[in-house]
């Protein structure tokens, strides 16, 4: 059977982006952490904080170089495998992919070296300046890719000349219909996501009865922060499902799993999907609760997918599946951080031993439900590139299947040999745990108010005299 070109592209984009997408979470989520734990060190001089940032800030460095490398290549891949996408939408995507550079990767790459590498070189409010514009640089960073994937999920602001998309307005290309409400909904779930991490390392030094006073502050605030944004992410999530039946009605309809609209409509659970004959064989669901999950009422329709013709229908199993993943994983999220409440409320957040077990096995799923997440949006989007507008098969660059299989082989290798080193590195830092030490602070006093109060040093000739 000869290779499709088009479905190894494809399978070749989503290997990549999958590996990449880890890493500026992870970025983005320990940037804000530790922007929050150097102003609580700075504001109480308790150098318990100042440990938990050195810890934290080497994983966050590791992170942080992978993921630009491997962002490097998704850029390359838009010219090698999609050059026709490229040659087309270039005047809407190039423009922001290149302010995300100007913009932000400049702003990271000049405050980085600070943040790494300056503690004890420069004051403490010129060092935590650095760690605050680092983390604000991953987050405009984030707003361009979000601009841009956004706009190729819901076009605005163009028109086609010659075949090409010339840009109108750019404020609309920009703001376009989905942009304000995806961009919260991936800053959050990478907050949650590192927090989660955060918290599971925590748990698993309390479970190990290991550098406790380091254990029950990490775990403390990674909880703490999770309770903080999963109630504000379960309310952009339903937002932006709300947003995408007028905007996106087919990623929609393949989410809930129903292909006849349906009124009384079950939560669908499962389904064993045939796209072919446009039916479900197996469904088993919750009576009820996805006509008031989608229409808030008992009794309302919910949309099936064959209100989309089956040309411009996405493949309804793989939709269904990366958004109950998502959701399902959300859920448990959200429960654990209102059995963390209730556990802080009750005093027992450090001895529940067993609820520090549920979080170690939960510390990956935000990251799993950010990929899923990114899947719905993708998958869903199918079979275009730019919703309604080019198709995914008109897109594709015309090279040989054996080329792209070679480069996915190729890909798959060295991402794999990524994935182990940063994995056994990051095992090997949490193994080894925080560095132990009675004064930690590189500032004079030990304290870094002190550090702030503490008058320059005279010059050494008015010291001995010689000015006099």
């Amino acid at each position: 059977m000869e290779a499709d070109p088009l479905l190894l592209s494809r399978i070749q984009f989503g290997l990549t982006v999958t590996f990449h997408i880890i890493f500026p979470t992870m970025s983005i989520g320990l940037a804000m952490f530790l922007t929050v734990i150097e102003f609580l060190w700075l504001r109480t001089s308790d150098e318990l904080y100042l440990r938990i940032y050195r810890f934290w800030l080497v994983i966050f460095a590791m992170g942080f170089g992978v993921g630009v490398v491997t962002g490097i290549v998704l850029s390359f891949e838009f010219g090698t495998n999609f050059a026709t996408f490229a040659k087309l939408a270039g005047p809407v995507i190039g423009p922001l992919i290149g302010l995300e550079v100007l913009s932000a990767f400049f702003l990271e790459a000049g405050f980085l070296g600070i943040m790494l590498f300056g503690m004890g070189r420069v004051g403490p409010k010129l060092h935590f300046a650095a760690t605050f514009l680092v983390a604000l640089g991953t987050t405009i960073s984030a707003s361009w890719i979000l601009a841009a994937n956004s706009w190729m999920q819901t076009p605005a602001g163009v028109a086609i000349h010659d075949g090409r998309f010339v840009v109108t307005d750019w404020l609309q290309v920009i703001f376009n219909p989905s942009y304000l409400y995806r961009l919260p909904h991936m800053l959050l779930a990478a907050y949650i996501s590192a927090s989660f991490l955060v918290a599971g390392v925590g748990a698993w030094y309390l479970m190990k009865s290991r550098h406790l006073d380091f254990a029950r502050r990490t775990f403390s605030i990674g909880m703490g922060l999770v309770s903080t944004f999963i109630a504000a992410q379960l309310f952009m999530g339903d937002t932006v499902a709300a947003r995408m039946i007028p905007l996106q009605p087919s990623k929609f309809q393949a989410m809930e799993g129903y292909w006849d609209s349906t009124p009384s409509a079950a939560y669908l659970v499962f389904v064993a999907p045939d796209q072919k004959a446009q039916t479900n064989h197996i469904q088993i669901g919750i009576p009820y609760l996805g006509s008031l999950f989608v229409t808030r009422s008992l009794h309302g329709t919910v949309p099936g997918l064959k209100e989309t013709s089956p040309a411009d229908q996405p493949p309804m199993a793989a939709v269904f599946y990366a958004f109950r993943t998502m959701f399902l994983l959300g859920l448990l999220m959200f429960g654990a951080a209102c059995i963390s409440i209730w556990l802080r409320w009750q005093d027992r957040l450090f001895t529940s031993r067993w609820f520090h077990k549920f979080i170690i096995v939960m510390s990956p799923a935000g990251f799993v439900a950010t990929v899923a997440g990114w899947y719905t949006a993708e998958i869903g989007r199918q079979p275009w590139v730019i919703f309604g507008q080019l198709r995914t098969a008109d897109a594709v660059s015309p090279v040989a299947a054996s080329s792209v299989f070679t480069t996915t082989l190729l890909f798959g290798v060295v991402y794999a040999i990524f994935s182990a080193a940063f994995l056994t590195l990051t095992l090997r830092l949490i193994a080894r745990g925080p560095i132990d030490g009675p004064r930690t602070s590189p500032y004079s006093g030990g304290s870094p108010k002190r550090a702030i109060m503490a008058p320059l040093p005279a010059p050494a000739a008015m010291q001995e005299g010689q000015l006099q």
